[in-house]
Formats: structure tokens, C-alpha cells, sequence
């Protein structure tokens, strides 16, 4: 049985007052997203917003028989999870990002851009949040340069309990350091079983590096936290805030592909895409 917090709510209760005060981290399902939708997770007072059919299996299928014939990358820790794009955490360095950087970017976004019926699948997923926002999501900058966005990524062996915040792990990467942070994920194929993403409302703090394992943390941080759980089916994309802990559960058969990135609200309002 889920306790109280589990289920979105604390009660408070005496022979003077009752108060229900609610966790506001519920899982939203829509198949158009709204800018209000998209605040709500800004804001933390969404759990994980799940937009259905986001990209048709169609689309789904050219994205994915386009990587067949390129070589996928790795991210820079184990277990080994392939990957298109550079991602900007393995590449920085002394405080910026370097010229390996921007030269792989340059050459993943170029391999990229034809992978959808010969566009970019990237710049069909921006658009579709842009006209959901209400304006242009832009590319986020470092030294005055576009960072790379849309990575094509492949994570078969599941994803440790971590988190992901820019100005945390790389504070001085960004131009400017957005207010809050999401993450987007597009499945492009999805597995036979498992897979699923966990997500609690549960962030970082110093006392957690005593219960690092590896890349991520222990499971045992975020055991009594409120969560949710999605599993996406094909085409669907999953929004939240990656500042939360997370994880995804492994495989017990098939592929787990997904288009990836993170965006970040500024000050004024704008919102910003890199991975």
C-alpha cells in the first residue's frame, strides 16, 4: 500500500486544524503540449509531462534505419551507452568547452540533419516545442558559439539513479546559466520489456557523495521520495527535470533508442535546447 506522500499528498490533522498539502509531482499525459504544461515542470510542480505520438512510427523507423549506417560514440563512463552528438559534460575541460568539442558537433549535426526522410529530426522536434512555448526555442551558448542539441542515443543496460544540472556539474560552460533545466526524450524504438524511467522528486546534496556508485548514486537516496514511473511507447517523448534523480531500468529484450536533449529557461523567458 503507497503511504500518503507516495500517493501526491501529506494531511496534517489535530482537533484545531486539517491541512492537505500536496507533493505536485504527478505525471501529465497529452498528445499536445502546452506552454503552461511546459511551466509546470519549470516550476516543480509536475512530475514528468508524457506526450504521446510526438513523432510518428514512420518517423521513428527513417531516424532509426538512418543511424544503421553511421557509427555511434560513446559516452565517457561505464556500462557504455552508444551515442551520436557529443555530449557537453564529457567534453569539459579546465572551465570551457574546447575545439574537440565544436569539431565533433559540427560533424555529428551534420550527420544528423538527414536522417528523417532527408531533414533533421532535431529541427522537427524544435518546432513542435516552439509552437507549444509560443515562441523560438534558441540554442544554448558557450563563448558565443550554439552548443550541439539532439543527441541519437542507444541505452540497452539501464541508467543508474543520477541526475543531470549544468550549472552544477559544468558552471562555467554556459553563456548564461538558465533557471531551470528539462530534460526531453523521443523514443524512437522501445523495448520488448523494461526501459521504463523512474523519476523522484529527490535533488542533489553534498552528503549524497558518500553514496556514489560510479557515474550515479544509490537507489537507497530516493526510496521514500514520491515518484513516477513512465514506460513510453513508440514515437512518444517524455519531459522533466533532470535536476530531480532518475533512472532507467534495463532491458529484458529489444532496443531503447531515443533523440535526446536538455532545455533551459532563461530569465527572460526564452527557452534553450543543447545536450
Amino acid at each position: 500500500m503507497q503511504t500518503a506522500a507516495q500517493q501526491g499528498r501529506y494531511v496534517y490533522d489535530s482537533s484545531t486544524e486539517a491541512m492537505t498539502v500536496h507533493t505536485l509531482f504527478d505525471a501529465v499525459e497529452t498528445s499536445e503540449p502546452t506552454r503552461a504544461q511546459l511551466t509546470g515542470l519549470a516550476a516543480g510542480t509536475t512530475g514528468a509531462l508524457h506526450i504521446r505520438g510526438f513523432f510518428s512510427p514512420a518517423e521513428c523507423d527513417s531516424v532509426v534505419r538512418g543511424i544503421e549506417e553511421h557509427p555511434m560514440g560513446s559516452y565517457r563512463f561505464t556500462p557504455p551507452m552508444a551515442k551520436l552528438g557529443p555530449a557537453a559534460y564529457d567534453y569539459y575541460k579546465t572551465g570551457a568547452l574546447g575545439s574537440e568539442y565544436f569539431e565533433q558537433a559540427e560533424h555529428d549535426a551534420r550527420v544528423r540533419s538527414t536522417l528523417l526522410a532527408g531533414s533533421d529530426p532535431l529541427t522537427v522536434a524544435l518546432d513542435r516545442l516552439s509552437r507549444a512555448w509560443g515562441s523560438p526555442v534558441e540554442p544554448a551558448r558557450a563563448q558565443g558559439r550554439p552548443l550541439f542539441a539532439g543527441l541519437i542515443r542507444e541505452i540497452n543496460n539501464g541508467a543508474r539513479t543520477h541526475f543531470d544540472e549544468i550549472s552544477r556539474e559544468c558552471p562555467t560552460a554556459l553563456d548564461e546559466t538558465p533557471v531551470a533545466q528539462l530534460a526531453f526524450n523521443c523514443h524512437l524504438t522501445v523495448p520488448e520489456g523494461g526501459g521504463e524511467a523512474v523519476i523522484s522528486r529527490r535533488r542533489w546534496k553534498p552528503s549524497d557523495e558518500a553514496h556514489r556508485e560510479g557515474y550515479g548514486y544509490s537507489s537507497r537516496l530516493v526510496e521514500d521520495e514520491p515518484t513516477v514511473t513512465l514506460t513510453p511507447r513508440l514515437g512518444d517523448a517524455v519531459l522533466f527535470d533532470p535536476r530531480n534523480f532518475h533512472s532507467v531500468g534495463r532491458l529484458t529484450g529489444g532496443r531503447r533508442v531515443t533523440l535526446s536533449f536538455f532545455l533551459g529557461l532563461r530569465a527572460d523567458g526564452v527557452l534553450t535546447v543543447w545536450s
